[in-house]
């Protein structure tokens, strides 16, 4: 544990921030994943407009690269199109 006290207020502000940006990536993949799943194509063309948002957000929110956000959609529409 660190002595001065910017150094404290760090470590409870990072674990905070770490807190919200696992929430983000957690709710970008779990729209990923539902639509991987997803049984028809209009189906998965809904759910892939959520997974879309959401990985947006995520890119905005500082989460994820502009990289790792480009794979991802383009892998969504992969799926979306082999449907």
């Amino acid at each position: 544990m660190p002595n001065i006290k910017s150094a404290k207020k760090r470590v409870l502000v990072t674990k905070k921030e770490t807190l919200l940006n696992n929430d983000v990536k957690a709710s970008m993949k779990t729209a990923i994943k539902k639509v991987e799943k997803a049984q028809t194509k209009e189906e998965a063309m809904q759910l892939a407009n959520t997974a879309t948002k959401r990985i947006d957000n995520a890119h905005q929110k500082g989460v994820i690269k502009a990289n790792t956000r480009d794979r991802y959609k383009t892998r969504l529409n992969k799926i979306v199109n082999t449907k």
